[in-house]
């Protein structure tokens, strides 16, 4: 039952009202297991980042800045890095579920909290979708390879692509198999998604050393072509890739240990990410002209190594590795999307079907179908890069309210226990915020109209029925608004 509004608290009170960490962290009662560890949950960082970036986002982000995108993979991942950072300490202090929205919901009140859910839905549910999307691609090149079969282009592309199709099939067979995954169990889907990252680095490393056996370093004599305005707007179109970062800290409810947990698989996923895209942009930059990558929105890299080899074996095993590493992505981040709801629903955001768990795999069945269903729709009917820049404007806004939420908890708590605190404080969250507003300074001006009008959406509802549903607004917070559905 939802708690009603009790009449003597202002709009302003209720507005900036703020959770209890105490019962943030505290709460163990949700029906979810925890049964992740300290590698896994590294691996499902690494899995929900490494092939967004590197897989297809090239042939976006090239264009657009020349060889200078090295630098531009840097600026991204020095702003994710700084973020990090921040992300670290907070899930140390606040180790649950949803993300930015718990970590705001505990410091900036809970207006502020609604408004970061919707970047982060934004951020999470768009980003399936591209992955998805950009899946097609080398799963085409795969069976080409091998069976000398593809899906029809018809099938296989969205209506408003450059190249138009009628729906993007194989972009919502993968959403739905990992729906599936995900219904099934975490610690399942973990030890699936482990295995598919490890398989993915190990394509990775094959395509660096294939590519510096081509590498020439006149490649790079025409560095900056569009100059530091072109840097910045690669950067943006990079960014989402690091949205892997903000899905390790999805899996607080589900992860032991989480206050050394969380924040060892932080450090370790940014690691790991940033040196394989830096080695791959490298030898794929060295390799070959800079304007060639426009030309490959199917499959890059494997088109990449063809060319280098002569032999389609080669883009072959890199197709198949792109299948596995994007579906790995695609993976976590629905996992993430709909762990943000679940916290949602448990504070009543809400409405309670997203918090329900099944008793027999302790998983949340009916949110994951829900999930599943938008983003498949997305997937389906719109082009990736319509796609990229809305999910690098929500991830953005996320990293810089972690930022800010790290200052205000070393000021309003500075006895909270902390198993990891950020270096160079208070230097590095303001550098994060600075990072981050750089990159979103790059962002066009419709990005920013559909991100306004998304939010305004989320807001309303918030004043419409979350405002009046909030666990906040009893005494005690209703332990019923995240019951366990069994069945």
């Amino acid at each position: 039952m939802s708690a009603s509004r009790p009449t003597s608290v202002s709009l302003r009170s209720q507005l900036f009202r703020r959770k209890p960490i105490s019962g943030t962290a505290a709460d163990d009662s949700s029906g979810l297991k925890r049964t992740i560890g300290t590698f896994q949950l590294t691996m499902f960082g690494v899995g929900a980042t490494v092939g967004t970036g590197i897989f297809f986002v090239m042939s976006l982000a090239v264009p657009e800045a020349g060889p200078a995108v090295v630098i531009s993979f840097l600026i991204a991942g020095l702003a994710a890095g700084l973020a990090a950072l921040n992300y670290a300490e907070m899930a140390s202090a606040v180790p649950v579920s949803g993300s930015t929205y718990s970590y705001a919901y505990a410091t900036l009140g809970e207006i502020v909290a609604m408004g970061v859910a919707a970047c982060l839905l934004l951020e999470y549910g768009v980003s399936t979708a591209a992955v998805a999307v950009g899946w097609s691609g080398y799963l085409n090149q795969a069976l080409r390879n091998l069976f000398g079969v593809e899906v029809p282009h018809a099938l296989a592309a969205a209506p408003w692509d450059s190249d138009p199709g009628i729906i993007n099939l194989p972009a919502v067979v993968l959403v739905l198999m990992c729906a599936v995954l995900l219904i099934r169990g975490a610690t399942e889907s973990a030890r699936i998604n482990a295995v598919m990252v490890i398989v993915k680095l190990t394509v990775l490393a094959l395509f660096v050393i294939v590519g510096f056996t081509a590498f020439d370093a006149n490649q790079f004599s025409d560095f900056a072509p569009f100059g530091a305005a072109g840097v910045g707007v690669a950067a943006s179109t990079i960014f989402f890739s690091f949205i892997g970062l903000d899905a390790v800290s999805t899996a607080g409810d589900e992860v032991k240990d989480p206050q050394r947990t969380m924040p060892r698989a932080l450090v370790a996923s940014l690691i790991i990410v940033v040196v394989f895209y830096l080695l791959v942009a490298v030898a794929a930059i060295g390799s070959q002209p800079w304007q060639n990558f426009e030309n490959q929105q199917e499959a890059g890299l494997s088109q990449i190594l063809e060319n280098i080899t002569g032999a389609p074996w080669v883009g072959t095993i890199i197709a198949l590795g792109a299948v596995v590493s994007i579906f790995s992505v695609t993976l976590v981040i629905m996992y993430g999307q709909t762990r943000i709801l679940y916290a949602m629903a448990k504070d009543g955001m809400v409405p309670r079907i997203f918090a329900r768990i099944n008793s027999r795999t302790h998983t949340p069945v009916h949110n994951t179908v829900i999930v599943a269903i938008v983003v498949s729709i997305l997937a389906a009917f719109v082009p990736l890069d319509y796609l990229a820049d809305l999910v690098s404007i929500g991830t953005l806004t996320a990293f810089i309210v972690v930022s800010l939420g790290v200052m205000i908890l070393r000021r309003t708590m500075p006895n909270l226990p902390r198993a990891f605190k950020v270096p160079l404080f208070p230097a590095t969250p303001i550098l994060a915020i600075v990072a981050c507003l750089y990159i979103l300074a790059s962002l066009r001006w419709y990005t920013w109209a559909w991100f306004a009008g998304w939010v305004a959406v989320v807001l309303g509802f918030y004043f419409v029925w979350g405002r009046k549903h909030s666990a906040l607004n009893s005494s005690r917070q209703e332990s019923e608004t995240a019951e366990p559905l069994h069945r």
